[in-house]
């Protein structure tokens, strides 16, 4: 059930990447984040709302925990590493070619690999090894890639913020699967729901004071911000891929590493609209690297069956 509904988040979060890539594309990156914190939170207040003063939610996947002052200091924890990450990830999906992105943010479940390995305990089969290890090569030959584009990965910036919101991501990762874990297994036990409700609330709020602060004195220079539909888009499917991701952790049989591998498999859906609406370059040497990333996926898929 985790491993399914794991692919069916990577599935959203294609699409998302795809919207993210559309609203950015000559647009302003602060207010277009701020707008994406802003239409998540609107998704769950209700939720929150009608779980706070009515009973309607009481005992369904939907109901919003209100939780003590404790267990929102680790969710306000969690906000500030996803912002973080989406930040860097924004100013670098604005900059680089959707085929490029893609890929390199599969590479993202080695570096949760590496830390479940550490402190959660988890062990990997032959078959899974494998899939991580095709992953590690695809980045090498995404490298290559790049350079005909003009992309240097030792030396573009826009690459560094990539890799650092790939780093910030695995750590958000890593941080999810103990913050849902059960207080017997050495986790806080926190609901899926309570944790993707508030930490868009707390997220919404940090943003509203880069807008004001850094982005809103400074609107008449650079470059401006112009309204486009594909923005709240970016919400509604990242919302949807998120709300899957977390019930597929809250799975007790789940295994953060293999969901972060499958959940990259979004790579495809990005990597086609790359293709067909952004008419991306070196598409033929792209693949290439694509293929290893698929191929990786069925590797863990076949390893955690």
């Amino acid at each position: 059930m985790w491993l399914f509904l794991a692919f069916a988040s990577a599935l959203l979060l294609g699409f998302y990447d795809a919207f993210k890539k559309q609203a950015l594309t000559g647009n302003a990156v602060i207010p277009v984040l701020f707008l994406n914190t802003l239409f998540c939170s609107l998704i769950f207040l209700p939720f929150i709302i009608l779980s706070r003063q009515t009973h309607c939610l009481d005992g369904s996947i939907f109901h919003v925990a209100w939780g003590t002052l404790a267990m929102h200091k680790y969710i306000l924890l969690k906000s500030c590493i996803v912002l973080s990450s989406w930040i860097f990830g924004y100013f670098a999906m604005k900059h680089l070619p959707l085929t490029i992105v893609g890929p390199v943010n599969a590479t993202r479940p080695v570096m949760v690999l590496i830390g479940a390995l550490l402190f959660f305990g988890e062990r990997l089969n032959g078959w899974q090894w494998g899939g991580v290890a095709l992953a590690i090569i695809s980045f090498f030959m995404l490298s290559r890639s790049g350079r005909k584009e003009g992309i240097d990965f030792k030396h573009d910036r826009w690459i560094y913020f990539l890799v650092l919101a790939a780093v910030l991501g695995a750590v958000s990762g890593l941080y999810d699967k103990y913050l849902m874990a059960p207080v017997s297994s050495g986790g806080v036990g926190l609901d899926k729901m309570m944790v993707q409700g508030w930490y868009n609330i707390y997220q919404c709020l940090m943003m509203l004071v880069v807008l004001l602060l850094l982005w809103y004195p400074q609107r008449h220079h650079g470059e401006r911000f112009r309204w486009s539909w594909s923005i709240p888009c970016i919400s509604l499917f990242l919302s949807a891929a998120d709300f899957l991701y977390f019930y597929a952790l809250s799975q007790p049989d789940a295994l953060i590493a293999v969901v972060s591998m499958v959940r990259r498999s979004s790579v495809i859906v990005s990597f086609l609209f790359g293709a067909a609406f952004f008419h991306e370059k070196n598409l033929k040497g792209k693949a290439v690297d694509l293929a290893l990333v698929i191929i990786s996926m069925i590797f863990l898929y076949i390893g955690s069956r």
